[in-house]
């Protein structure tokens, strides 16, 4: 193929077409004509690239794999550009380009960009666009890419939090049929029992011994054991059924009021005075369980939903930094217990609001925690700590790991960069952070050395808050 039969296939390019035709000849007499076929390699993941590529027929596209299998991120068909462009500082792609089809392309090596920006002013500003288009289309599909990590994450960590309360929840409610089963079959036994006044007192004192659990001393799983052993010997002794003795080992009944109970109605109303009490116990003691459990699910929903900030303003606004703080700690508490690690959340009194997105700070604050969480040991430690400093409030991320090679420091907050294995890290979750800091008018820095790394973010007082108050 000749340059005037290339220059001729530009002018009909959808991309360069419009560009003045000694310009298309400048790049026809400087480019290398390349052919690909279907499943080679254009460049390889990290590999140099070259130069500019026009595509004049054919598809190409550029698949990354973050831990969940290659995702396609952007391709290009005969009339796109892609590669090198001028003023970009694209190095290496963050995955293979591969041919899908036969395709053919001009190349235009990066030695000729400086004279192609002085000689070809309509081509660069064509590709001077298609850079600021490429972008967007990258830091679109890399905070894709993060959140779907990050929501993957709370997903997994919310499950944890509501795993154990729906249990319980399910647990209570499967033996509060039988406890009410219970209570009903001695209430009637009761109510056919002619009982005396002094009767009824002594039944009325035991009942409420027994409906008032044992929260005035905690005892010791052996002292649970001798108590339950000792009433079981009781209920066995004067006749009666030892199942209801682990319930009354639970309440404040002690072997005495039993002995003048006993004293004081005969054995068939004994027994039901002993199972109904029992079980008025485990009923209100069942209820409390599944109240509780539906408090702690209810704490875990409104976490998640001031996490998320499912109703944030598209504009900025004051933010109270102690409610997000908190959110995302509970939000990754699961983690922090699997690891045995201490979170301790410090804010200074009176500390002004901020002014930025809420979603968003959040997003930044379980990216910085999540990663010390990796960092430590178990029985590690992290504190979160915030305070003002003159108009910006700042907060600390510190933990006690490891700390960052001084060799790799300057490229954490690099795209695609991360020491964690294989799919369990995207090497985005800083990047992003840094992003979102920038969005939020705050700035981001970061301090190690062994058993201390402290990331340090500081945001701007809203300014309702900030008013009078000296630099």
């Amino acid at each position: 193929m000749t340059a005037t039969d290339v220059v001729d296939r530009l002018l009909q390019h959808k991309t360069l077409g419009a560009a003045p035709r000694e310009e298309l000849t400048w790049l026809a007499t400087r480019g290398s004509l390349r052919q690909l076929q279907a499943g080679e390699v254009m460049t390889a993941k990290g590999a140099r690239v070259e130069g500019l590529f026009v595509f004049l027929s054919g598809h190409v596209t550029l698949s990354v794999n973050r831990g969940a299998g290659l995702r396609k991120i952007i391709e290009w068909r005969g009339g796109d550009v892609g590669g090198l462009l001028p003023y970009s500082r694209l190095v290496g792609p963050p995955g293979d380009s591969v041919a899908q089809t036969t395709t053919e392309i001009l190349t235009v090596h990066r030695d000729h960009f400086r004279a192609m920006t002085r000689e070809c002013h309509e081509v660069t500003s064509i590709l001077v666009h298609i850079m600021l288009d490429r972008a967007r289309v990258f830091t679109f599909s890399d905070l894709h890419d993060e959140k779907m990590v990050s929501l993957g994450k709370l997903s997994a960590g919310l499950a944890h939090e509501l795993n154990n309360p729906v249990a319980s929840i399910e647990r209570s409610a499967a033996l509060l049929e039988a406890r009410l089963e219970d209570s009903e079959q001695a209430s009637r036994a009761l109510g056919a029992s002619r009982l005396t006044e002094a009767q009824l007192t002594a039944i009325d004192a035991a009942r409420e011994s027994c409906l008032t659990a044992c929260v005035h001393q905690v005892r010791s799983p052996i002292e649970r054991a001798e108590r339950e052993e000792a009433i079981a010997d009781w209920l066995a002794d004067h006749g009666l059924d030892s199942a209801c003795a682990d319930a009354l080992a639970e309440t404040d009944i002690t072997l005495e009021m039993l002995d003048r109970l006993a004293g004081t109605v005969d054995q068939p109303v004994l027994d039901a005075v002993l199972r109904w009490s029992a079980a008025s116990y485990s009923v209100r003691s069942l209820a409390k369980e599944i109240q509780d459990a539906a408090m702690h699910i209810s704490g875990v929903v409104t976490a998640i939903k001031g996490f998320t900030h499912m109703d944030q303003a598209m504009v900025a606004e004051p933010v109270e930094l102690i409610q997000g703080l908190s959110n995302t700690v509970a939000v990754l508490m699961s983690k922090a217990r699997a690891k045995s690690a201490a979170v301790v959340v410090a804010v200074e009194p009176d500390l002004p609001r901020v002014r930025g997105f809420a979603g968003e700070l959040n997003q930044i604050w379980a990216n910085l925690i999540d990663n010390a969480l990796d960092a430590v040991s178990d029985s590690g430690r992290i504190e979160v700590l915030a305070k003002r400093e003159h108009q910006r409030v700042v907060v600390h991320i510190i933990d006690n790991g490891t700390g960052i090679p001084a060799q790799i420091k300057e490229r954490i907050f690099d795209p695609f960069f991360t020491t964690k294995p294989m799919g369990h890290g995207t090497g985005l979750g800083l990047d992003i952070v840094r992003r979102l800091v920038r969005h939020n008018d705050g700035e981001i820095a970061v301090e190690s050395q062994p058993g201390r790394t402290d990331f340090r973010v500081a945001l701007p007082v809203a300014e309702s808050d900030g008013a009078g108050v000296p630099h």
